[in-house]
């Protein structure tokens, strides 16, 4: 058995269900050690370190 929609579904219709779906914009956060805009609960790249702790030596 397949889908057998009772009417047609028009092209605005469809193309208005599909315009939601969008990339968003990562998420920022300050470095608490450095200041550096880093993702949250990553280890900053600029300084090596997460949760206030040295993590990578650089």
């Amino acid at each position: 058995m397949s889908i057998c929609p009772k009417n047609k579904s028009s092209k605005a219709r469809r193309d208005k269900r599909r315009a939601n779906w969008k990339m968003s914009a990562p998420n920022l956060v300050k470095c608490s050690k450095c200041g550096e805009l880093m993702m949250p609960h990553r280890v900053c790249k600029a300084c090596g370190s997460y949760n206030k702790k040295e993590i990578i030596a650089q």
